[in-house]
């Protein structure tokens, strides 16, 4: 029979730091509750969570990247939403802030959680907030709670 590795969602005795953005925060703002209280539901004391809060999606990898840097988390969450809108600005931002967090995550001893809405309107950013389905901001820290388990397992 083969053996089976699979992270558990269990959070007790874990520090996470949440790197959200401003900018949309009607939106973030959500995300950030949301991924507060999964991970509070998996046994993180909410004085293990730290919210970093910085003023658009271009910053989260950057400020990311420091806090991986300092060695005090057992994980990186990271928060955001960006919406296109009349200009190409969107396609730039989505697409350099998706690839800085893939390059991070793939050096760091910690594991980072993508948690970054990019969407075409205003209504499937709501959608993915949680207004009428799921929640990305959930998502991001469930997959958080499952690596930190996975990462001591293959370590």
């Amino acid at each position: 029979m083969a053996n089976l590795i699979k992270g558990k969602l269990d959070g007790k005795n874990k520090k996470f730091c949440l790197v959200a953005s401003e900018f949309n925060d009607f939106i973030t703002s959500r995300l950030v509750d949301s991924a507060i209280d999964t991970l509070e539901k998996h046994q993180v004391k909410n004085t293990d969570i730290t919210i970093v809060w910085v003023p658009g999606a271009f910053e989260i990898p950057l400020v990311a990247k420091k806090i991986v840097d300092k060695k005090q988390y057992s994980a990186v969450i990271c928060l955001g939403a960006v919406i296109k809108g009349e200009t190409s600005h969107y396609n730039y931002i989505s697409s350099e802030v998706t690839k800085s967090i893939a390059n991070i995550s793939i050096s760091s001893p910690i594991p980072i959680s993508y948690g970054i809405i990019t969407a075409d309107t205003l209504e499937q950013a709501i959608q993915r907030a949680g207004a009428k389905g799921e929640n990305r901001g959930r998502q991001a820290a469930l997959t958080a709670l499952q690596m930190v388990d996975l990462y001591k397992s293959v370590s």
